[in-house]
């Protein structure tokens, strides 16, 4: 096999990874010498020029010239009565350059070359991979559902790109089928050995930011910044949203009539409540709005401790906290200050049991209300011995109970 040939016999992959005809020589040039290295122990005696503009390449040995029947490596030594033949002009001691056509190597040698190039094109492959991709972190891919496992679900591109979209990645309602086509964003790339792995997710806040850039055309040219995005994967999502000009509703721009713009991100997210609130500067604004549609009468901000206490009428206080406290965990996230509500009320206020779910597990609250005692004062009306008999609670927990109970009506 000539050089030519042997260049031709990588074409195929050549072609088909993209590599450029500069990098697939420099890559030759590096099997080359890798491959006198395994035979000669040392590349040291040898010169590689490869010419990319003729696809050739040129493989010179340096022997040393010594006194004859004094040579002790055929390989590296040339003794002196051979070299005259050559050039009458030689003397001991000189280098004598001599031309090594790789058909000479042997067929063994030239099988290790391949395995060789083949083994530094696919490095190459992964180091361009990985370059690329690692530049394109935190931007949305698109790929087709190649293997569903149990951990994992395997996504190929229209370039043959593989991403893995791990199960703690997936929005927890995600279902997908072989062909499926899925969208995520591009969270890390990392090498596993040296095979660079592409992690993409549908879980990160990013992920909600690309698509709303794509649905909404003033965000993507500038016009509306995203300041903040905070999300529940799944259940539910905080955006705030600001504008440069004044005369622009950055939050009317976002949702569209009646919805329309941001419907298409909620489907994407297999419905995932967002709202949407303008960014402020205030603070106590920052939290009132993170908060949604509630009543708040009072925000106190301690700035040290971002911390902030909201005062808010006992019948907001299960709208403020939200489901399973998603509302006032979102706004703590997006508003930067953790929150706490205090609950407001007149002294003859009555205030419902389930108003308390944060403080009293929900069981005990059901066996209040399995007797009919459904409000705080019913409950505190009653001697601790006639609860007892009354409910399956044990004394200790009733006493607890008619503590947390009576603190809402001390001044």
């Amino acid at each position: 096999m000539d050089n030519i040939a042997l260049i031709e016999s990588f074409g195929d992959f050549k072609d088909e990874k993209g590599i450029s005809k500069i990098d697939l020589m420099a890559i030759i040039e590096d099997s080359l010498k890798t491959l006198l290295r395994k035979r000669y122990d040392s590349d040291d005696h040898f010169d590689v020029i490869v010419n990319p503009d003729k696809g050739d390449f040129q493989i010179f040995l340096n022997k040393r010239i010594v006194e004859d029947e004094m040579s002790e490596d055929d390989d590296l030594e040339i003794e002196i009565s051979e070299a005259k033949k050559i050039d009458p002009t030689f003397e001991v001691g000189e280098e004598y350059t001599q031309e090594i056509p790789v058909a000479q190597l042997g067929r063994r040698s030239i099988l290790t070359l391949k395995q060789i190039l083949a083994t530094k094109l696919q490095e190459h492959n992964n180091a361009m991979l990985y370059e690329q991709f690692k530049d394109r972190i935190g931007e949305l891919a698109v790929g087709e559902v190649h293997h569903i496992r149990h951990k994992h679900v395997i996504l190929l591109d229209d370039e043959g790109n593989e991403y893995i979209l791990p199960k703690e990645n997936q929005i927890p309602s995600d279902f997908f089928r072989k062909g499926d086509n899925v969208r995520a964003v591009i969270e890390t790339v990392d090498f596993k050995g040296s095979k660079p792995q592409i992690f993409v997710s549908r879980t990160a806040p990013k992920f909600l930011e690309k698509l709303l850039e794509l649905e909404i055309p003033e965000i993507q040219d500038g016009t509306i910044i995203l300041k903040k995005v905070v999300r529940i994967p799944g259940e539910k999502a905080k955006i705030a949203v600001d504008a440069y000009d004044d005369r622009i509703d950055p939050v009317g721009a976002c949702v569209g009539v009646k919805g329309s713009r941001i419907h298409g991100v909620v489907r994407e997210l297999k419905n995932e409540n967002i709202d949407v609130i303008q960014w402020s500067k205030n603070s106590e604004i920052l939290v009132r709005r993170a908060l949604g549609n509630v009543t708040i009468n009072k925000v106190e901000i301690n700035e040290g401790d971002n911390y902030a206490l909201v005062y808010t009428p006992v019948e907001e206080i299960s709208k403020v906290i939200g489901k399973q406290g998603q509302n006032i965990r979102l706004a703590s996230w997006l508003s930067g200050y953790d929150i706490d509500v205090y609950r407001e009320k007149q002294a003859d206020d009555d205030v419902e049991l389930d108003e308390f779910n944060d403080e009293i597990e929900s069981w005990i609250i059901d066996e209040f209300k399995k007797v009919g005692l459904e409000t705080a004062k019913s409950v505190l009306d009653k001697d601790t011995e006639a609860l007892v008999n009354m409910t399956d609670l044990e004394e200790e927990t009733i006493e607890e109970v008619k503590k947390i109970l009576s603190e809402e009506f001390e001044d």
